[in-house]
């Protein structure tokens, strides 16, 4: 194999009676596909729950790996906060009106009218310092504080990458990973070297409505004892699911550190494999793990396999693994790219070109993918 450009992942992973991604009527998000309806769940909220997980291969355990806060309101919590509690409020009025309007435009004043935004904590760190400055410089007087305040958007106005000149990793590790979009300063954005496809059932939705009530458990004799009467919607579903990495984009956001990448990928594995998307969590439990992980390391553009479930297939790992497998087969009798794979599968069917073995030797594999593409060392 010549030096990979790209990682793909493939995944299947089993849910039972559950809600794992609401549309905003409270039901499960769908896609028709193939002339039949399938449970979906969005790359967004597949991405939210890999970069937020809890877990021994979280992406916060990563050394190095600084943070980053998405909202509207990093300025009032994350820039200001408690330390400028016992300031001037007019003096902390002109500077913070200020700093709203270089982060998010010029209506940044409004809350509702702000971009959810991802700063890295590197930026959080340098608009704190330069706001503390301010405030110091206007020694309370809240006239300074707007002259102050007027001088310093004129010299950051559209150029919100000042912000995090020269750092390694502006918008934290998430940004690296999952990009950034910035409308105000194009000059921000970071592009998203980690692509997420919305999973989906590879066979027909299976949904139905749940009659459930809350018990009175004080209610008397008489009463019905049921409280509260609802409905929500439960599905259940084996979904496939895919993700492709950009190499050489993952190591240039990371400033370069491929050792750094290799750790990124490890844990990435290990969260795609084991961690859970899913709503009702004390109701539904929705906890389970990936019953087939396939991951292609090559230097050809990706390609997804989602058209091996384009005709429903049994809502069963075996016959999902075989269909996969299938398609597979004819995509290298067709076009022969050659990727390098290891499959993980719960089912004993074959993947052609793919050397079989537990998750942690795929997560192995796919860390020790970026130190290929390393510069080689100065002599």
């Amino acid at each position: 194999m010549s030096d990979p450009r790209f990682l793909q992942v493939h995944f299947l992973a089993p849910y039972t009676s559950a809600l794992l991604n609401r549309d905003d009527a409270g039901l499960a998000k769908r896609l028709p596909y193939g002339g039949a309806l399938r449970t979906r769940v969005s790359s967004q909220c597949l991405k939210r729950h890999w970069r937020m997980a809890d877990d021994p291969h979280g992406l916060h355990q990563i050394d190095g790996a600084d943070a980053a806060f998405r909202s509207r309101e990093i300025v009032e919590y994350k820039v200001f906060g408690n330390w400028c509690a016992e300031i001037d409020a007019d003096v902390a009025s002109a500077i913070k009106d200020a700093f709203l309007k270089v982060i998010y435009g010029d209506k940044g004043d409004v809350k509702k009218s702000r971009q959810t935004l991802l700063l890295g904590e590197v930026e959080v760190a340098y608009l704190r310092g330069e706001a503390q400055r301010l405030v110091a410089e206007a020694s309370g007087d809240a006239n300074a504080a707007k002259t102050l305040a007027a001088d310093w958007t004129k010299a950051h106005k559209a150029n919100l990458k000042a912000l995090s000149e020269g750092s390694r990793l502006p918008g934290g590790l998430t940004g690296a990973l999952f990009g950034r979009m910035v409308t105000s300063d194009p000059k921000a954005n970071i592009d998203a070297s980690i692509h997420v496809a919305h999973a989906f059932t590879v066979h027909a939705e299976e949904a139905e409505s749940d009659y459930f009530i809350a018990a009175d458990d004080l209610a008397r004799a008489e009463d019905t004892g049921a409280d509260t009467i609802q409905e929500t919607e439960l599905t259940s579903g084996l979904f496939y699911g895919y993700v492709v990495v950009d190499l050489p984009c993952l190591i240039s956001n990371l400033g370069g550190d491929a050792e750094m990448a290799g750790r990124v990928l490890y844990n990435l594995v290990y969260l795609i494999a084991e961690v859970s998307p899913g709503a009702k969590l004390g109701s539904t439990a929705p906890y389970s793990r990936a019953s087939m992980l396939l991951i292609e390391a090559g230097d050809r553009q990706p390609r997804s396999l989602a058209e091996a479930f384009r005709t429903p297939c049994p809502p069963e790992t075996g016959a999902a693994v075989a269909a996969l497998s299938a398609h597979l087969k004819t995509l290298d009798d067709n076009y022969a790219t050659g990727e390098a794979r290891r499959v993980m599968a719960l089912a004993d069917i074959a993947v052609p070109g793919a050397e079989r073995g537990i998750l942690d030797d795929l997560a192995r594999f796919a860390a020790d993918l970026p130190a290929r593409l390393a510069p080689e060392p100065v002599a």
